[in-house]
């Protein structure tokens, strides 16, 4: 038992905690450094309106560009007055899905809580996906509704039509879209009945979320995610020691300027959710471009930023970001794919008061393994293993845990874990485990004081001579080289040694830079079988366009598309 605050924090009370010990005892299991989760029964809506009474007049969400935005308690009364008007107008039903594709605006959480509190299942989606990928993720749900925007109006309609779907569409833009009711008509009708919702009853074992994650192969499939493990997450990345922005009072609120898409779990449950449950200012950007995001940081005076690795390193390098851009910042998370220490370096020169933090996760693990402390130094580790979970690294040959140092498949078992992929039972067994674990496709390690390292994925590690070459290892070290801004490492067929490492090199622009030098500069530090044989210099690199967050910042309305950056492998899936 521990004494924590209530609901409200107005007194201390005793909760039970889940205990961290695995189903059987086994040799070489990484297990968190932290307390072992409380045991509630919330669902999303309960967490995250927990505290509703403490900041119900602060800024909820805000536009970068328009300026628009809502308060908590607006939002609030429009997501239950949204879920009424589900019910009722749009006639839904429990456990209906309701595909949500949106880019990030104020109206984001009112739509996804609205769903939820209707009882019915939110599915996520990409604004930026062509019908035939619309058509594949709709069908693939049964969907019963949509809420979209006219960014992506026309593809859905030609995806429903090509499908023969005749399900409602509701947009949130102000004008009339043919065939569509407008998310305003729905969400503030104040005057509708809410008493239907008495009726509406969810635990925290009922589905919530339909994200879409590549898996290990094939096309996206839909990940089951569950209230409980929602909230399981969301509990797991807000104790003390990891918390990344301040508590909300009468006369502070932390501001947080929400430019990973909320489509994916990255945004959706560490910016959005989260940070909501805290009381947070969400200022969203519907897209990335360097002048709106840099305006957005020094207008709203941002306090935290969850980013993706190649806006840290648009922070970090580009000559545009200077420190007055980031004086105000005290917190930097970073997810989705492995950074080098000297890219985090080279933000906190701009600012010494950053505390730039990496983090691990996948959809699977509703977005999250691992992170770091606050204030922790240990740059290049992705921290310690979420609070009641475990991790394993299995030989690839064996499929024994090895202990520490000793590199291979990362392994994955916690309250946050999937149900498995919505109807798609064979690929569930190919990732789950009968005792628990989520077989991740991660390559990683972890060394004697706990924290975790990844170092590459599993499909993609390259064989030299049966030898095993992480890309990420060698576009580490290229990246340290001063002229270069950015760079991939792909394996390439070979009939003598199977494969061999060959680089592909964005410069700095303007500098010189000859194959010879690089060569020379990386082969100097690996061993000979990693050696890069071949280097390639270009413009931009291509992007893994089967990764939704890829996908997302690889669009061409994103500078971060431009052939000055590169978008490195993701591995929050």
């Amino acid at each position: 038992m521990l004494n924590i605050y209530n609901k409200q924090r107005r007194g201390f009370i005793s909760v039970a905690f889940r205990q961290n010990s695995t189903r059987k005892h086994e040799n070489n299991i990484l297990k968190s450094v932290y307390k072992d989760l409380p045991v509630t029964n919330y669902t999303v809506n309960d967490f995250v309106w927990e505290n509703l009474d403490r900041w119900p007049d602060k800024t909820a969400t805000v536009c970068a560009i328009t300026g628009h935005g809502y308060t908590y308690a607006q939002t609030h009364r429009m997501s239950v007055t949204f879920a009424a008007a589900l019910r009722n107008k749009i006639k839904l039903q429990t456990n209906d899905k309701v595909a949500v594709i949106l880019p990030n605006v104020p109206e984001y959480p009112c739509t996804i809580l609205g769903i939820l509190q209707a009882g019915c299942i939110a599915s996520m989606m990409n604004p930026i996906y062509s019908s035939e990928e619309l058509k594949h993720q709709i069908q693939l749900i049964n969907c019963k509704a949509l809420v979209t925007s006219k960014i992506s109006y026309q593809n859905v309609r030609k995806a429903l039509s090509e499908l023969k779907l005749d399900i409602p569409v509701i947009t949130t833009d102000n004008e009339i879209l043919p065939g569509a009711v407008k998310f305003a008509e729905l969400a503030e009708d104040f005057n509708i009945d809410t008493s239907c919702l008495k009726s509406v009853h969810r635990s925290p074992k009922d589905l919530a979320i339909l994200p879409f994650s590549s898996g290990t192969t094939g096309l996206p499939k839909a990940v089951v995610l569950t209230h409980q493990g929602v909230v399981a997450l969301n509990q797991q990345i807000a104790y003390p020691e990891i918390v990344a922005i301040k508590e909300t009072t009468a006369t502070y609120q932390p501001v947080l300027p929400a430019i990973l898409p909320f489509f994916h779990i990255f945004g959706f449950n560490a910016v959005m959710m989260n940070q909501m449950s805290m009381g947070a200012k969400l200022v969203t950007l519907p897209y990335f471009k360097p002048e709106l995001f840099l305006k957005t940081l020094v207008q709203y005076k941002a306090d935290c930023l969850f980013l993706v690795p190649p806006m840290a390193i648009f922070l970090g390098k580009h000559p545009a970001v200077t420190p007055k851009h980031l004086e105000t910042l005290y917190s930097i998370i970073c997810g989705a794919a492995p950074l080098s220490a000297s890219d985090i370096e080279a933000v906190i020169a701009k600012n010494k008061n950053i505390n730039f933090r990496q983090g691990y996760g996948l959809t699977e693990t509703n977005g999250a393994v691992s992170i770091a402390k606050n204030l922790d130094v240990t740059h290049d580790s992705v921290g310690y293993v979420l609070a009641s979970s475990e991790v394993k690294i299995v030989d690839l040959q064996t499929q024994e845990a090895l202990g520490p140092g000793q590199e291979g498949e990362l392994w994955y078992r916690g309250p946050n874990l999937m149900s498995g992929y919505y109807g798609d039972e064979e690929a569930t067994k190919e990732v789950l485990t009968e005792d628990g674990w989520l077989k991740t496709g991660d390559i990683g390690r972890y060394d004697d004081n706990k924290y975790l390292y990844v170092t590459d994925r599993l499909k993609e590690l390259i064989k030299v001579k049966g030898f095993q070459v992480p890309p990420a290892e060698l576009e580490t070290v290229l990246r340290t080289h001063p002229k270069v801004l950015d760079c991939a490492v792909l394996g390439i067929p070979d009939p003598s040694s199977g494969e061999y490492p060959k680089a592909f090199i964005v410069t700095q622009q303007g500098v010189n830079l000859p194959e010879e030098e690089i060569l020379d500069y990386v082969n100097s530090k690996v061993a000979v079988f990693k050696k890069v044989r071949e280097v390639q210099f270009v413009k931009e690199i291509p992007k893994n366009a089967a990764d939704q967050l890829l996908a997302w910042l690889a669009s061409p309305r994103h500078a971060l598309a431009s052939p000055r950056f590169v978008i490195i492998r993701v591995y929050i899936r």
